[in-house]
């Protein structure tokens, strides 16, 4: 039976996307058969794995909004084990839309229903907010991968973001439990970044990973050639890094 990822931060810029398409990559390339969703209108999951979300049939608004089949909107990537749900920009509409819906909070999780048993991992790219889209994920999800840059603000968006946790649990979800915080574009040599570490471990014990995720120009660059760093460029220290991060789920998850 597959499970159910969501990766998720409402503060932008964290990294979320592209720790979501790496994992995802990277799992898959580990030999499990791995699926993306990818809920963020911006689409960037989707043309991260070279998928050109124009011309695309269905999205996962599809399946929100007009109740298609997920395993009509399932994209084949040139990746192996990989597959996508893409995005659209009519998921732009979706929050205004999915306010009038029956059960608006529970369609993601009732549309990827028959197709979890055909994978090892679902990974769900949120948008970077907490709004309906980020609750269908939530209640979709078994677990939440959170990755958070070691700076300051980081640490006020985890108390919101467990706020919304709590509700989730409390009136939708009771079994959801956070897979692990992911360190991105980590610096070791700077005292804020232990402090925060420090903070973050403290919040979240046992739950931090030991894969961190370092700055890096490659990192940014494979999502302009619609590849998961792994492919762009094997010997980055970013390759590693989500390398590193794909066996440690694998093994938690054993």
């Amino acid at each position: 039976m597959g499970k159910i990822i969501a990766v998720t931060n409402q503060k932008g810029g964290v990294g979320k996307t592209t720790t979501a398409v790496n994992t995802a990559a990277g799992i898959a390339m580990l030999g499990k058969k791995v699926l993306l969703v990818d809920t963020d209108p911006q689409g960037n999951a989707t043309s991260g794995v070279g998928v050109d979300k124009r011309t695309v049939k269905y999205s996962s608004y599809s399946l929100m909004i007009d109740n298609v089949k997920a395993e009509d909107a399932v994209v084949h990537t040139q990746f192996s084990n990989l597959d996508i749900v893409p995005a659209s920009m009519d998921l732009a509409a979706a929050e205004i839309e999915l306010v009038e819906a029956d059960h608006r909070e529970a369609k993601l999780k009732t549309a990827l229903a028959p197709i979890k048993a055909e994978y090892d991992f679902i990974f769900v790219d949120c948008p970077p907010s907490l709004g309906l889209i980020t609750t269908n994920a939530f209640c979709a999800a078994d677990t939440l991968l959170v990755p958070i840059q070691p700076e300051y603000y980081a640490l006020e968006g985890l108390s919101q973001l467990m706020n919304t946790v709590r509700k989730v649990k409390r009136r939708y979800n009771q079994y959801l439990d956070i897979e692990g915080v992911l360190l991105t574009m980590y610096d070791g040599r700077l005292n804020l970044t232990q402090q925060v570490v420090a903070e973050v471990k403290r919040f979240f014990p046992r739950k931090v990973f030991s894969a961190v995720v370092p700055r890096g120009v490659r990192l940014s660059e494979a999502p302009s050639f619609g590849q998961p760093i792994m492919y762009f460029d094997k010997s980055s220290k970013g390759s590693a890094a989500y390398m590193d991060l794909s066996k440690e789920i694998i093994r938690n998850n054993e």
